[in-house]
């Protein structure tokens, strides 16, 4: 007789702001099913595309099941199953005899795989604390724009979500929502049915952007030139709510100084579009109210993204939009959440040691150091969890290079075989979602989650968490921390009564208490309570031009005349998914969309394929001549992994490693190239 089935709630782990609550329905002890929660407010019962499929993803044949230890040639794929027993005793014994030598020789690299704060750095921070590891410093996402908005707003917060729908003007700000932000998208077009206007910005004419009612297409790392266009307009012409700048704005007059230098001519020359769009959309934001801003990540990858993001976070400041439970900004919500890192992941445990840090961003140049006196010891042993560096981190020949070293020891906990875990000595087996406990934050809405595990662990896999608790008891590390269950961590996650894990447990979900303005009244989180422009120790943001640009290297631009940008395909999260067959069939192979002009000369046609270089490497995909992009930048969509390319190589065998002004962070979107018909 079949078993009845039952429901489990359940949280989205995935690198998305919208951290959807799931409801996984179970028959027999597997999976069937993965929905959306009707009940929650943001998730409205809708998923993606992507995580509709979890179960195919879950089940997926060539799921890693058991522990495996490498056989052949480093980056050949090539394993022999072992034991946990003869993993972890081996996996250990290379540990403690290189942190014998020093600790911080090892390196672990993690970042979004999971956004689980149990499953994410957790037990791995206290295990690799104790250690006495190098630090790792994450910041190959938003680190730009969250330290602007750090500098501008004390944190990393904005406006709920869910007020866009009653907005009367939006500006999507180099996002492509409807791919990767779908339930605030929901929002917009309710705005829009009751009669709002959607502008988006972005030198991609998105699918986001064939919805809107009109597109801006500014050539890349110019968002800050056209902020200060717009500002110049709302100055001259008095747009400003003057009230609200003198309570809860802080060096409003050095900043109206530098936009006054800033007219909608000299905006639209760097930005690649006309001076009437500048003056149009400023006209625009200072005449319909409440007006709101979704900035998004793709605009800070770039040399001068923190500033850009800085700019136009200061712009609700000027016209008073905040004032509005439907004005404002949303960047990322996730500094709302009151999460307790010290509980979490223990750096007590490093007893007054100062490791040094290594940035998760120049990982290609940092595997290839020796030794020395500046960078310290070689890095000798890498633990990947969470990411796939091979793949995801900027300059892959490097990377790619540095993980081919024989006398590199790596550790990869992992789902499948990733262009990372080819590169492994050992490939251990984790748990997806459905498989462990976890407790969630958004930084896409104000909503904390759990995630109930469905069911027991496919094959041999293990969380996260029970692998770093049983290297630790191998490594004899007998602090009683590294006995706490999943559980007891996820009790501690959340500081304070906002966030209850007997309230997560009993609704699957909890809002934070928060004021539906926030800063209707200032209020924001920064030393004095005010909006910052510039302050002692904060610098008055102004535009800066590209690392790689016809402004900053002109002999370089006049060899490698296209900007190019690499946005994530639609039905990819960054290199999650990308060997699900399904979703991989709907992609098709890896593309580059250029526009006619470009295109035309250079004897390009649709379905062609194509070398797409610059001085660090080439890659080949397939072009396709489109309106996606525009004239003098090719649009490379990614991240896929390398061995699905037709040379075993993607987008990132082009990119470079150079950070932005802020956050220390990657400018993926900053790259000249020159593309040749093959």
């Amino acid at each position: 007789m079949e078993a009845a089935a039952t429901t489990v709630r359940a949280a989205c782990p995935h690198d998305c702001p919208d951290t959807c609550a799931m409801r996984v329905t179970v028959q027999d002890g597997r999976a069937i099913r993965v929905q959306g929660d009707p009940e929650h407010p943001t998730t409205h019962g809708a998923l993606c595309t992507k995580v509709s499929r979890y179960p195919e993803r879950t089940y997926h044949p060539d799921r890693v099941l058991h522990p495996l230890k490498r056989v052949g040639p480093k980056g050949s794929g090539q394993f022999e199953r072992v034991s946990w027993d003869e993993a972890l005793a081996d996996i250990a014994q290379r540990l403690q005899a290189i942190a014998a030598r020093d600790p911080q020789a090892i390196l672990p690299y993690s970042y979004a795989g999971t956004m689980g704060l149990v499953q994410g750095e957790s037990m791995a921070g206290r295990f690799f604390h104790r250690l006495g590891a190098s630090l790792l410093d994450r910041t190959i996402c938003a680190a730009a724009g969250g330290e602007a908005l750090r500098q501008t707003y004390g944190g990393k917060v904005g406006m709920h979500v869910e007020f866009f729908a009653e907005s009367r003007l939006i500006v999507i700000w180099g996002s492509n929502s409807i791919a990767s932000n779908l339930h605030f998208w929901t929002f917009a077009q309710q705005a829009k049915r009751n009669g709002a206007k959607l502008v988006c910005i972005d030198p991609r004419k998105t699918e986001t952007a064939d919805k809107c009612h009109q597109h801006i297409a500014l050539l890349p790392g110019t968002d800050g030139a056209l902020a200060l266009g717009l500002m110049h307009e709302l100055i001259v012409h008095g747009w400003l709510d003057l009230d609200y700048i003198a309570r809860h704005v802080e060096g409003f007059d050095a900043l109206r100084e530098r936009a006054l230098q800033w007219p909608p001519e000299r905006a639209a020359q760097v930005c690649g579009i006309t001076a009437d769009e500048v003056r149009g959309l400023a006209r625009d934001y200072a005449s319909i109210a409440p007006a709101a801003i979704r900035l998004n990540y793709g605009m800070q990858r770039v040399r001068g993204g923190g500033n850009a993001a800085r700019l136009v976070a200061l712009l609700p400041c000027l016209t008073g939009a905040w004032r509005h439970r439907a004005g404002g900004l949303l960047f990322s919500s996730s500094g709302w959440f009151p999460t307790n890192p010290q509980a979490l992941q223990r750096p007590d445990l490093l007893t007054g040691r100062q490791p040094r840090t290594i940035n998760m961003s120049t990982i290609g140049d940092d595997l290839l150091r020796p030794g020395s006196p500046e960078f310290g010891p070689k890095i000798e042993a890498v633990v990947v969890y969470n990411s796939n560096p091979v793949a995801v981190a900027p300059q892959s020949p490097k990377v790619t290079q540095g993980f081919r070293r024989e006398d590199l020891f790596t550790v990869v906990l992992e789902h499948f075989l990733t262009d990372t875990a080819d590169h492994a000595d050992y490939v251990l087996p984790a748990t997806t979602q459905l498989e462990h406990l976890d407790v969630h934050l958004s930084y896409g809405h104000t909503y904390a989650l759990l995630n109930e595990p469905a069911i027991a662990p496919v094959g041999e896999a293990k969380p996260n968490t029970q692998v770093f608790r049983e290297l630790a008891a191998r490594m004899g590390f007998t602090e009683p921390c590294f006995a706490d269950s999943d559980e007891a961590i996820a009790r501690v996650a959340f500081r304070g009564d906002a966030v209850s894990f007997d309230a997560l447990r009993t609704h699957g979900w909890v809002k934070l208490p928060l004021p539906d303005a926030p800063f209707a009244e200032g209020g924001f989180l920064t030393p004095s309570g005010k909006a910052v422009a510039c302050a002692p120790g904060v610098d008055l943001p102004d535009h800066l031009p590209n690392h790689e640009s016809a402004a900053a290297t002109p002999a370089l631009h006049a060899r490698f005349p296209l900007a190019m940008i690499s946005p994530p395909a639609r039905n990819f999260l960054n290199s999650t998914f990308v060997n699900v067959v399904s979703l991989r069939a709907i992609e098709g192979e890896p593309l580059l969309e250029i526009h006619e002009q470009d295109a035309a000369p250079r004897g390009i046609h649709s379905g062609a394929m194509v070398r797409v270089f610059n001085e660090r490497g080439e890659y080949r995909c397939r072009a396709e001549v489109s309106v996606r992009a525009r004239p003098g930048v090719v649009n490379g969509l990614g991240v896929w992994w390398r061995k699905f390319g037709p040379d075993g190589t993607n987008v990132n065998e082009v990119t470079h490693q150079q950070l932005t002004d802020l956050g220390r962070a990657p400018s993926f979107y900053d790259c000249l190239v020159e593309v040749a018909a093959v």
